[in-house]
């Protein structure tokens, strides 16, 4: 034979890996997004009627007969209404703080961002614990007029009225940066020409303004559609919280609930897919502002007409103390003894730190006129062993879905910049999750895997025992997909691409290359991302509530039901003063993470090194290093020398 035999190619390493990654992806895309969610939708065409017997449409016939519809309009009002006062809300906090000049704005500011570091369960008690119907403020005016009706903050009004101020904090964050941004040159143009400021602020600015309030209306009817702590508290009947009293039902209590829920959630689906798609081709039409070649900082505009300046403070200070009185009044109670909590009247001889730490025995003269002591009965969030337990699992589930949500987009991305065509596809089925609610996608999860037959997850029941904690994690993990995707791919567009072609002509390996160069550029971002999903995983209540059980009791689930026991035959004495507490808990670790990302995280080099330096400065004269030193020279004398 003239011929040699051809040696084997080498494996490529880097194709091995891309292989098993993308079977892996198929592999968790199918497994934990598409089947979940088509079961959904199958077993609402499956249902079987008393006789056994399957009636595809026998849901459909019950929704449009019962009384599943109110929940949907319900929804519906609420979402419609909320567009109207967020919006009205919302851009009133964000003109009075960063376009008109208002005195005291910076105070002003800080009152109206305090839904930052509070929300859920958490802002809907501080609310409760000001308004309802053993509320400080509602004992007030019952005190004062018999008459008064304690049960008016409930219902609709009262969701309405904690979800307006709850939901502006996105307004706070995305529109305070869009009219930042505005070309003060083309304000000042319009005033030159004689434009009132009212009518520069309706016809100049506003109109820059509207891609943004598009996507803030969009999001707030989501939020509405979707509400699930306030109506849960205050006794609204949505969806949400029909579909999660609905899956913890059976046939014996009533017909078909899980088919009923399963219609619930596929109709939410459904509203959120068409909103998603009008935003989607809303932004594709693309908006340009022409403004000068040398952009201005906007300067706040003064109120010429003083009875508007007056009635504009007037407004400003109303909005402020109603946001604030919630948060105040929580810190104050929150170190107030059980018995002037419950009273909801401060006693300002008596403070304590037992709703934090340590326990106390209670005693209470009993029916029969003897009295009982209960051991322990008064203890503190960090001292109670359901607080801790909620806290901990809370912890552990948010930190791990957190990581595992970064991990997974840092990799997707470093893959969708390489690869165009393939990666689109990938980038289009990380954003999956946005198409449906979380409910959907929680309630699926708890269908789908509460059953020992699931290949997919080698016959093992998901749902049950403490299996319920890995469901959660994949849960949480999965819903954090699309933001975090969107946050890192951002981060991916400053790499420069000669850095990575360099150190491919070094010889470093893909890996190597990513490790060394892209991870370090990208890292302030993904851990930015991290934080907040931590932030929002930590008190995330919807998912816990779908996922109610033993082994899965969330933080959020934990203050949720701490009052429902409070008295109770002398146990958990303090759950009011504990809850306060715990809601001051959140508002510190929420600052905290806030802090870190946007404050110390949002700083550019420069800041970072000048901080640095000013820190090593401080030190050295703390320690005394910057004072001058006496040495001896070889001469025998003494000189002063600087370090």
């Amino acid at each position: 034979m003239n011929g040699t035999l051809a040696r084997p190619r080498p494996l490529d390493t880097a194709k091995a890996l891309q292989l098993i990654g993308a079977l892996f992806f198929a592999y968790l895309f199918f497994g934990f997004m598409l089947l979940p969610c088509l079961n959904t939708l199958t077993s609402i065409f499956t249902t079987r009627n008393a006789a056994g017997e399957v009636e595809p449409f026998a849901v459909i016939r019950f929704f449009l007969a019962g009384n599943m519809a109110k929940f949907v309009w319900n929804s519906l009002k609420l979402a419609l209404c909320l567009i109207v006062t967020v919006n009205v809300v919302g851009i009133s906090i964000v003109l009075l703080t960063e376009y008109f000049d208002i005195k005291g704005a910076r105070i002003l500011r800080l009152g109206y961002m305090t839904t930052l570091i509070y929300s859920g369960v958490a802002l809907v008690t501080g609310y409760m614990f000001l308004y309802a119907g053993d509320g400080i403020l509602t004992t007030a005016i019952k005190e004062v007029n018999p008459d008064f009706d304690p049960t008016w903050f409930s219902g609709f009004n009262a969701v309405l009225f904690t979800m307006t101020f709850a939901c502006t904090s996105n307004h706070a964050l995305f529109l305070r940066n869009a009219i930042r941004g505005i070309d003060y040159n083309t304000v000042e143009a319009a005033r030159n020409m004689g434009a009132k400021p009212f009518k520069v602020l309706f016809q100049v600015v506003f109109p820059t303004l509207l891609p943004t309030l598009f996507s803030l209306t969009v999001m707030t009817f989501i939020t509405g559609l979707c509400a699930m702590s306030a109506p849960t508290l205050l006794g609204y009947d949505s969806i949400n919280p029909e579909i999660v009293r609905l899956a913890g039902s059976s046939v014996a209590d009533e017909a078909f609930p899980q088919a009923r829920a399963a219609l619930l959630s596929i109709i939410l689906a459904c509203f959120t897919i068409v909103l998603l798609t009008v935003l989607s081709s809303y932004e594709r039409k693309g908006h340009y502002l022409s403004v000068s070649k040398t952009k201005a900082k906007l300067q706040k505009q003064k109120i010429t007409n003083p009875v508007a300046n007056v009635l504009a403070h007037i407004y400003a200070y109303v909005l402020f103390i109603i946001y604030m009185t919630p948060v105040v009044m929580i810190v104050v109670f929150s170190f107030q003894t059980y018995s002037a909590v419950r009273m909801r009247k401060l006693d300002l001889s008596n403070w304590t730190l037992l709703n934090y730490f340590g326990q106390a025995d209670y005693s209470y003269l009993t029916s029969r006129g003897t009295y009982k002591t209960r051991a322990g009965s008064i203890s503190g969030v960090f001292a109670n062993e359901a607080t801790l337990g909620g806290i901990q699992t809370s912890f552990v589930l948010s930190v791990l879905a957190a990581a595992l949500a970064c991990v997974i987009v840092v990799v997707a991305c470093n893959y969708i910049f390489k690869h165009k065509k393939t990666g689109t596809v990938l980038e289009y089925a990380l954003l999956f999750p946005w198409l449906l609610p979380t409910i959907l996608i929680c309630y699926s999860y708890r269908v789908f895997f509460n059953s020992d037959g699931v290949w997919y997850v080698f016959g093992r029941n998901l749902y049950y025992a403490d299996a319920v904690r890995i469901l959660m994690v994949i849960a949480y993990t999965v819903v954090r997909l699309p933001f975090s995707l969107r946050m890192v791919k951002a981060a991916f567009y400053a790499i420069d691409e000669e850095l990575e072609d360099a150190a491919r002509n070094l010889g470093a390996s893909p890996v190597r290359t990513f490790l060394k160069v892209k991870l370090p550029i990208i890292l302030p971002s993904v851990l930015a991302v991290f934080a907040l999903n931590f932030n929002y995983l930590f008190t995330e209540y919807d998912m816990g509530a779908t996922f109610a059980s033993t082994y899965g009791t969330t933080y959020a689930m934990v203050i949720q039901s701490m009052t429902r026991e409070e008295g109770l035959y002398g146990y958990n004495i303090n759950a009011s003063g504990r809850r306060c507490a715990s809601t001051v808990f959140i508002m510190l670790v929420s600052g905290l993470i806030l802090y870190l990302v946007y404050g110390v995280g949002a700083r550019d080099l420069s800041e970072r090194l000048e901080a640095r330096a000013r820190w090593r400065r401080r030190w050295e004269k703390l320690s005394g290093k910057a004072a001058k030193e006496t040495t001896e020279t070889p001469g025998g004398k003494e000189t002063k020398a600087e370090t």
